[in-house]
């Protein structure tokens, strides 16, 4: 494979999934203005509480969109699937944006929000995984973990993309502005991403994709012959599904908060620490493929996240610039060791007949499950414990979860099968 058809792989591969992760961190950022503009009448707990419901019911649905896109993956190849997801989050992402609020549709806004939140969350249940597994099969002899790194950086720069221009537009705009009419501008950007993104997947059309598809239905076959293949996947996901969605959607309201940091810098130390992120990211893959696979150095990093969580906590708790920063960037290296592996690490676990299926199955039933409410239930426990540290405590019970699941796959995956 010639060094053009490798970049433009890595590119159709990645640009879907920098789109959805744009969306969903711009959603989660604005969830005060978004709470304010559909639910005027509650207070404002009872806003955010419900801006993240329904950011929570986008993660619900995404395991049907991971087994519907998945079928596509495995029966009728990778590109196809990932030229249907794209267009899945197309039109929502423009509509979030044009909108009407309360003032003007009455209940039926919050219902019409939360209809295309869930349309948007099946795109992204098939998106993320089809295209990880994408990249990673494509990937050249001993880069799979670079690959894998790779693929991750797409959402990673989605998600800086969301932050710097929240924090962008919080700096240019009036708070007045803002409230507004200002946070439905990145909606808007999102939509002209969007149709980049499909112009490029058409274009991409006749790149080499993997052989031997499916014969028969893979949801069956999967559930029928690698059902515990499926839940182990699981296990493995959640300390992702909680620690990513703490550290960069739930930290810039929990700054605000409990700290009582002002929205423009909460963002802008978002910012930074997720352009850290992507030399950490590609460290982590680099390093999997010189020395000792994916398996030792995510353990590393789980074990890493059980002991020091409740410490970097502590040290963002306080309103200072530079005790944020250090322990933002301290949970991204954890968080984003995990994340650099995880693609890699699940291609070489599963079969490829219905490897699309088995990976959206294992990844997002707990993003669906805890991702999606982890921002949720931060903010309920902050508020009903009143101990600002419960955040804390949620990551060190995932990564204990994901360490215990990950132990298990030592001896499978040394003898070459899952």
């Amino acid at each position: 494979m010639d060094s053009r058809l490798r970049l433009r792989i890595i590119v159709a591969g990645s640009i879907g999934n920098l789109l959805e992760w744009y969306d969903f961190a711009i959603y989660g950022y604005f969830a005060a203005q978004i709470g304010r503009a559909f639910f005027p009448q509650a207070d404002a707990v009872a806003q955010i509480l419900s801006a993240f419901g329904i950011f929570a019911v986008g993660y619900v649905v995404r395991p049907l969109g991971g087994v519907l896109v998945g079928h596509i993956g495995d029966r009728y190849g990778r590109q196809r699937a990932l030229i249907f997801s794209i267009t899945a989050m197309a039109a929502p992402t423009l509509l979030v944006g044009v909108l009407p609020g309360y003032h003007t549709l009455g209940e039926a806004a919050p219902v019409l929000l939360t209809l295309l939140r869930m349309i948007q969350g099946l795109s992204v249940g098939g998106e993320w995984t089809t295209s990880f597994t994408y990249l990673v099969e494509h990937a050249p002899p001993g880069r799979r973990g670079l690959f894998s790194a790779i693929a991750c950086c797409g959402g990673t720069l989605g998600v800086l993309a969301g932050s710097a221009t929240g924090a962008i537009l919080a700096v240019l705009l009036s708070p007045e502005a803002l409230e507004s009419w200002g946070w439905r501008l990145p909606f808007l950007f999102g939509f002209l991403v969007a149709i980049a993104g499909f112009l490029l997947r058409r274009k991409s059309v006749g790149v080499a994709d993997i052989a031997g598809m499916s014969a028969g239905l893979p949801l069956v076959e999967t559930l029928h012959h690698h059902f515990w293949l499926v839940v182990r996947l699981a296990g493995v996901t959640v300390f992702l599904a909680v620690g990513f969605y703490l550290v960069f959607l739930y930290l810039v309201s929990w700054l605000q908060g409990v700290d009582g940091v002002d929205p423009a810098r909460a963002l802008t130390i978002n910012t930074a620490s997720m352009a850290a992120m992507i030399p950490i990211l590609l460290a982590a893959g680099w390093m999997s493929d010189r020395i000792g696979g994916r398996l030792p150095l995510m353990l590393a990093a789980m074990a890493a996240a059980i002991v020091s969580a409740v410490p970097l906590f502590l040290l963002m708790h306080q309103n200072a610039t530079l005790p944020i920063a250090a322990g933002q960037v301290a949970l991204v290296i954890l968080v984003g060791s995990v994340s650099a592996l995880t693609p890699a690490f699940m291609v070489e676990a599963t079969p490829p007949s219905v490897r699309c299926t088995a990976i959206a199955l294992g990844y997002n039933i707990p993003n669906g499950l805890l991702g999606g409410m982890t921002p949720l239930a931060a903010t309920w426990l902050v508020e009903r414990t009143d101990v600002d540290l419960s955040p804390a405590f949620m990551m060190i019970a995932a990564a204990t979860i994901s360490f215990a699941t990950l132990w298990t796959f030592r001896r499978s995956l040394a003898q070459g099968s899952p």
